[in-house]
C-alpha cells in the first residue's frame, strides 16, 4: 500500500450552543481524536481544535492516508492438544483459527522453553483513514457530555442542538463522511446575519479560515478572542481618559457568543449613576454581558461596550436596541432599590421567619439566632471587647435580611446577596463596620476569592459557615464525591481560612460542640453528628496546609495530635517544612524512627526508674531528656516551633549515641521494660511538635 499524508478538515455545523457547553465539549472531542490517532497509529503532525457557537473545528495537519500493513504472529495452543490422535485439527485448534480469521493452511508450530505450539503468521491490511474517521464521527457525537441533549428528526441523535452540516476535506478532496443521516460536503454557512440559507463552498482546507472570514466567521476561537480584546481597548479611542472593565471571564464568555465581534460603545442614562456600581455592573454584565467603562479614577461612568455579531453597518440601530434593554433593567434596580432603602434593613428581619433555610433546621431567622449566638461564643473564645461582640450580633441578626427585599426578591440580583444588605444597612444609618460585615460575612465565595477585611465580617463568616456545616451533617446530608448541594466543603474551607488568615487561637472542636449545641435546641441531631463533622473539618484543615505548601507527609506529623488548633498547625507544619531536608534533621527523623518502632507493639508504660539506668549512654540520655522536657515546654509556650526544633535536633546526638552503645531489647525483663518507658517518654516530648516518624527520608 502507498501512504501519503494530507491535511484534514471537520467542520461539525449545528444550531447555537449554550456558552457553557462549548469548551467542555471542545477538550471531549480533542482527547477522543487524540485517543483515536494513538490507537490507530495514524502519524500526524499537528492538530488543532475550535469552535463558534454554530462549529466545531477539527484540522489534523500531515495526517497519514491510512494505517500501514501489519504483520501479527500469534501463538496458539500446545501442539499436543492442537491436534487429534489421527491429525486432524482438534476443537482447541479450531477455536484459535476461528479467532483470529484464518484457516490451517497458515498453522505452524514453535518451539519454546515450555514445549510445542502451534501459530499463525497473519498479514493485516491498515484501514483507509477516511474509514476509521467516518465511524469515530458516528460514536463520538452522542457521547460529547452535555448536560442536557435534545432530539430532533428520525435519526434520533441526542445532541445539545440540531446538527445541521458536515464538512470533511482531505487536502483539496472531499472526505466521505455520513452520521445520522448526515452526508459530509464542502457546503458550510456564515454568520447568521448574512443569511441562514446563504451556503458556503469550501475548495479546500488551506482556505477554510480565509472562506469564512469573507462570510464574517472567525473560526479560530483564540484569533476571535484576540480580535475582541484589541476592539475593547481601542473602542473608546487612544486619547480617552476612559476604559473598559477588562473582565477576563466576561472575554472569555462573549468570544464564544459570537461569530464576527464588533465592539460598540453605548450610554445608560446619568441618573442610573446614583445606584450602587454593583447594581449597575450587574445589570451590564451579568445579565447582558455587557462591558463596564470607568474614568481614570476608577469610577463608574455611563458608558458600557457590547459586542455585536450583526452587521458593521448596522451598529447604531443594534446599539439603539442594547441602550433600551439596559435602560428598562436600570429602571427596574432603580425602583427596586428606592422601595427598599424607604424603610431600614432592620424592618426586613420578621420576614426571615417565613423563609425556610432546611426544613430539619427551621427557617433563616432562626438561622440568624444561631449565628449571632455562635459569634458572641467565638468572640468570647477569643477575648474580644463588648464593642466587637455588640457590632457582631448586630451584623449576625441583619446579614441575611437582604434576602426578603424586593431587590433580591425578584430574582434579578441574587447574585448580589450581602452586597445589598451592606447598602442598605449603610442608607440606614448602621455602623460602617456592621454594614461591611454583612457583606464579608459570605466571603471567600469559592476558590482564590477575597477573605473578610473587617473582624465583625470574619466573625459573622465563620459562624454562618460552621452553622451551614454542622446543621446539614447533622441531618445526614454529608457531601459526597458528586454531590454536595449546600456547598458544604467550600463553606468549611472558608472557616480554616479566615482563622488561618487571622492567626485565631480557636479550637474547632469546642467550635462544632458549640455549634451543634445550638442546632440541637431546635432540631434533633444524629448522635453520631460531633464525630462526622469534626472528621469533615479535619479534611479541610488538612486541605489548608497543602494549600499552603506543605508537603503530604508533614501535614501527617502534625495533625497526629491537636488537629484542631489552625493557626498552630499552620505554624509547626512552616518550621517542620523548612526543616525536613537538614541533614542533621533527617538524622533525628532517622532516630526517632528507632524509638518508635521499639516501642510500638507496648501498650502500657510505667515511669522511669533512674537506679535502672545502668549503662552511661542511657543515662546520659535520661538526664538530658529531664532538661529537654523544661525547655521544650517553654518553647512551645512561645510558640517558638523553629527553637523547638533545635532543641530537639540538638538532642538527636544523645539518641543516637544510646542506640549505637546500648542493647535495648535485653534478656533482663526490668532492665528492657525500664528501657522502653525510658524511650517512650522521648516520644511524648517529640509528640508535642509533632509525630516525626510519619515523615518520608532518604
Amino acid at each position: 500500500m502507498i501512504l501519503d499524508y494530507k491535511d484534514l478538515l471537520v467542520e461539525i455545523g449545528v444550531e447555537e450552543i449554550p456558552v457553557d457547553s462549548i469548551d467542555p465539549a471542545v477538550k471531549y472531542i480533542k482527547q477522543s481524536f487524540e485517543n483515536l490517532l494513538k490507537t490507530t497509529e495514524l502519524a500526524y503532525s499537528e492538530l488543532m481544535l475550535s469552535s463558534t457557537p454554530r462549529r466545531f473545528v477539527i484540522e489534523c495537519k500531515g495526517l497519514l492516508s491510512a494505517q500501514a500493513d501489519r504483520k501479527l504472529h500469534r501463538t496458539g495452543p500446545a501442539k499436543s492438544i492442537a491436534f487429534t490422535a489421527d491429525g486432524a485439527p482438534a476443537p482447541a485448534l479450531l477455536g484459535f483459527l476461528k479467532k483470529n480469521q484464518a484457516d490451517i493452511s497458515q498453522v505452524s508450530t514453535e518451539s519454546t522453553e515450555k514445549g510445542e505450539f502451534v501459530c499463525i503468521d497473519l498479514d493485516i491490511p491498515g484501514r483507509q483513514t477516511a474509514e476509521i474517521i467516518s465511524q469515530w464521527l458516528l460514536e463520538l457525537l452522542p457521547q460529547i457530555p452535555f448536560p442536557k441533549k435534545m432530539i430532533w428528526n428520525q435519526a434520533k441523535l441526542g445532541f445539545i442542538r440540531p446538527l445541521r452540516w458536515i464538512v470533511a476535506l482531505w487536502g483539496d478532496e472531499l472526505l466521505p463522511l455520513e452520521a445520522y443521516g448526515i452526508k459530509s460536503g464542502r457546503t458550510s454557512y456564515g454568520n447568521r446575519y448574512l443569511g441562514l440559507g446563504k451556503e458556503i463552498q469550501i475548495c479546500s482546507q488551506a482556505n477554510y479560515c480565509g472562506t469564512l472570514r469573507e462570510h464574517r466567521v472567525i473560526a479560530l476561537r483564540d484569533e476571535r478572542k484576540a480580535i475582541l480584546r484589541a476592539q475593547l481597548e481601542s473602542c473608546l479611542g487612544q486619547d480617552s481618559s476612559q476604559k473598559v472593565v477588562m473582565d477576563e471571564r466576561l472575554i472569555d464568555t462573549v468570544t464564544d457568543l459570537v461569530e464576527y465581534p464588533t465592539a460598540v460603545v453605548a450610554e445608560f442614562d446619568r441618573e442610573f449613576l446614583v445606584l450602587p456600581d454593583k447594581i449597575i455592573s450587574s445589570t451590564i454584565s451579568q445579565n447582558q454581558k455587557y462591558f463596564s467603562v470607568v474614568d481614570k479614577t476608577g469610577k463608574l461612568t455611563n458608558k458600557f461596550v457590547f459586542i455585536s455579531n450583526g452587521d458593521p453597518a448596522c451598529s447604531e440601530i443594534i446599539r439603539g436596541g442594547n441602550e433600551k434593554v439596559v435602560r428598562a433593567r436600570l429602571a427596574d434596580a432603580m425602583w427596586y432599590f428606592k422601595e427598599d432603602s424607604a424603610k431600614p434593613l432592620e424592618s426586613y428581619i420578621p420576614k426571615l421567619n417565613e423563609v425556610v433555610f432546611q426544613s430539619k433546621l427551621g427557617t433563616v431567622a432562626a438561622k440568624s439566632n444561631r449565628i449571632a449566638s455562635l459569634a458572641v461564643f467565638i468572640s468570647s473564645e477569643l477575648g474580644l471587647g463588648e464593642e466587637t461582640v455588640a457590632k457582631a450580633i448586630r451584623a449576625a441578626k441583619l446579614c441575611k435580611a437582604d434576602l426578603v427585599t424586593t431587590m433580591l426578591g425578584e430574582k434579578e440580583f441574587t447574585k448580589l446577596q450581602g452586597y445589598i444588605g451592606k447598602q442598605y444597612a449603610l442608607a440606614g444609618g448602621e455602623d460602617p463596620e456592621v454594614a461591611e460585615a454583612i457583606y464579608e460575612h459570605y466571603m471567600p465565595k469559592g476558590q482564590g476569592d477575597s477573605l473578610p477585611e473587617t473582624i465583625t465580617g470574619s466573625l459573622v463568616a465563620i459562624a454562618d459557615k460552621l452553622d451551614t456545616v454542622c446543621g446539614i451533617i447533622a441531618i445526614g446530608m454529608m457531601p459526597t464525591g458528586s454531590g454536595d448541594p449546600y456547598a458544604l466543603r467550600r463553606a468549611a474551607n472558608g472557616i480554616v481560612q479566615i482563622i488561618g488568615q487571622r492567626k485565631w487561637k480557636l479550637n474547632l472542636e469546642r467550635l462544632i460542640d458549640q455549634s451543634l449545641e445550638l442546632i440541637n435546641t431546635e432540631a434533633g441531631i444524629q448522635e453520631e453528628s460531633p464525630v462526622m463533622v469534626r472528621g469533615f473539618m479535619k479534611q479541610r484543615v488538612e486541605w489548608l496546609l497543602q494549600q499552603n505548601g506543605i508537603d503530604y507527609d508533614v501535614v501527617d506529623a502534625v495533625m497526629q495530635e491537636d488537629c484542631f488548633d489552625v493557626t498552630d498547625l499552620i505554624y509547626r507544619a512552616t518550621a517542620l517544612q523548612s526543616y525536613r531536608n537538614r541533614e542533621d534533621f533527617v538524622r533525628l527523623v532517622i532516630g526517632f524512627k528507632r524509638v518508635s518502632n521499639i516501642i510500638a507493639a507496648e501498650k502500657e508504660h510505667s515511669a522511669v526508674n533512674e537506679s535502672l539506668l545502668t549503662e552511661e549512654a542511657e543515662l546520659l540520655l535520661y538526664q538530658d531528656l529531664v532538661s529537654l522536657e523544661q525547655k521544650v515546654k517553654q518553647r512551645l509556650l512561645e510558640n517558638d516551633y523553629p527553637g523547638t526544633i533545635e532543641l530537639l535536633v540538638a538532642y538527636g546526638s544523645s539518641i543516637d549515641l544510646f542506640f549505637d552503645k546500648v542493647l535495648v531489647n535485653v534478656e533482663d525483663t526490668t532492665i528492657r521494660q525500664n528501657r522502653y518507658a525510658l524511650l517512650w517518654r522521648i516520644k511524648q516530648v517529640f509528640l508535642k511538635l509533632a509525630d516525626i516518624s510519619l515523615l518520608v527520608v532518604e
